[in-house]
C-alpha cells in the first residue's frame, strides 16, 4: 500500500510517500482499493491540526473516496468484494487502500465514474442537506451562495436550479462567475478580495439590486469573514441563513439584525446528520443519484493530480483558486 502521509504538523509540502502493509478489515469495516479521491478544504486544515478531528499521525488527509471493494470484515452484509462505491472514510483517503466503517461506504450506479463518484458525496451531500432540510428551499425563492464556485458552492447551484430556485452566485473573479453561469446561476456578482465597511455596504447594496425589493430567501454561505453581515442585511422576511463554512473566518454578525428581519441563522453539520438521520440521509442519496442520472447534477472536476502530486492539490485549494472540484487519481 501507498499513502501521502502527514508525519508532522504542516502544509501541503509536510506530506510524505510512505510503503506499508495492505490493511486488514476489523468487524464492520471493509477495505477499498481507492481508485479516486476526492480534494476539500478540510483536508488543508487537518494536516496542520485545525479541524475538529486531530486522527494520531502518521495519517494521510482525504476524506472522501471512490474505488473497488478488496475486503470485508465480520457483520458486513450489504456489501461484496468487486462492488463499486464510494465512501467517506473522513482521513486516509489519499493512499492506494483505505479502511472504512461499512455506514460510510455507498455503492454506487455502474455508468458512474470513479472520479466523479470521489467527488460526489461530500459537496452534493451537505449541499442537498442544507437546501432541502435546513433551508427548506422552495420554488420561486431567491438563493444567494458565496464562494459559489468551490465545490459545495458548485454543487449549490445545480441543486438550487433543480429545485426550482433564482440562484445568485458570488464569487471572487469574472473567471469564477463565468464557470458559475455555465452552471446555470440566473445571476452572479463578483466580491473584493478584501472586504472593508465601505466593500461590505456596496457588496449589500449590489445583492438588493439583483434579489429585488423582497430580498434574499435563503443565503448560503460557505466563505464566512466579513463577506457574511452583508449578506445578512439583504434577507427577506423569514429568510435563512445557511453557515457552511468559513475560510474568510468566523463571521461577527449584529443579532439585532435577524430580529428585525425576522431570519434564521441556521448550522449545517451534513457529517453528524448522516449518523443521527441515517433514514433522511439515505432518502437524500437516492434523490441525489436519479438527479445524476437524469444528468441534473454532475460534479465539476477542474484539475487532476497523481497521488505522489497530491500536496499541489492541496495548495490549489489553499490559494483559492479552484472551479469546482479537485480529484487525485490513484493508480
Amino acid at each position: 500500500m501507498r499513502a501521502m502521509v502527514s508525519v508532522e504538523v504542516g502544509g501541503p509540502d509536510a506530506l510524505v510517500m510512505t510503503e506499508g502493509e495492505t490493511p486488514s478489515p476489523k468487524k464492520d469495516e471493509v477495505v477499498i482499493r481507492v481508485r479516486a479521491a476526492g480534494v476539500n478544504f478540510p483536508d488543508t486544515l487537518i494536516i496542520r491540526d485545525l479541524y475538529q478531528i486531530k486522527p494520531p499521525r502518521p495519517f494521510a488527509p482525504g476524506g472522501e473516496v471512490a474505488g473497488d471493494i478488496e475486503a470485508v470484515g465480520e457483520g458486513v452484509d450489504h456489501l461484496s468484494v468487486g462492488q463499486r462505491v464510494l465512501a467517506v472514510p473522513g482521513f486516509n483517503g489519499f493512499a492506494t487502500h483505505v479502511v472504512a466503517h461499512k455506514s460510510g461506504v455507498v455503492p454506487i450506479p455502474d455508468t458512474m465514474p470513479y472520479d466523479q463518484a470521489s467527488c460526489f458525496i461530500l459537496t452534493y451531500g451537505t449541499s442537498h442537506y442544507a437546501l432541502r432540510q435546513r433551508a427548506q428551499l422552495k420554488a420561486g425563492e431567491t438563493l444567494l451562495i458565496l464562494g459559489a464556485a468551490g465545490g459545495v458552492g458548485a454543487a449549490a447551484i445545480e441543486l438550487g436550479k433543480a429545485m426550482g430556485a433564482k440562484v445568485i452566485a458570488a464569487v471572487s473573479s469574472e473567471e469564477k462567475a463565468a464557470f458559475c453561469r455555465n452552471l446555470g446561476a440566473d445571476e452572479t456578482l463578483i466580491y473584493p478580495r478584501e472586504m472593508d465597511r465601505d466593500a461590505q455596504k456596496a457588496f449589500s447594496g449590489a445583492i438588493k439590486e439583483l434579489a429585488g425589493p423582497n430580498g434574499v430567501n435563503v443565503v448560503y454561505d460557505a466563505v464566512g469573514g466579513n463577506y457574511s453581515e452583508p449578506a445578512v442585511r439583504t434577507m427577506a422576511w423569514e429568510g435563512r441563513f445557511l453557515v457552511i463554512g468559513f475560510p474568510a473566518g468566523i463571521p461577527k454578525l449584529p443579532l439585532n439584525l435577524t430580529l428585525l428581519k425576522n431570519c434564521q441563522v441556521v448550522g449545517v453539520f451534513w457529517g453528524a446528520f448522516t449518523r443521527m438521520e441515517p433514514d433522511v440521509h439515505q432518502s437524500n442519496l437516492k434523490e441525489l443519484f436519479d438527479w445524476w442520472e437524469k444528468e441534473l447534477i454532475k460534479p465539476q472536476i477542474s484539475a487532476s493530480f497523481t497521488l505522489e502530486n497530491a500536496g499541489d492539490a492541496l495548495k490549489l485549494l489553499e490559494d483559492r483558486k479552484v472551479l469546482g472540484k479537485v480529484v487525485i487519481n490513484v493508480d
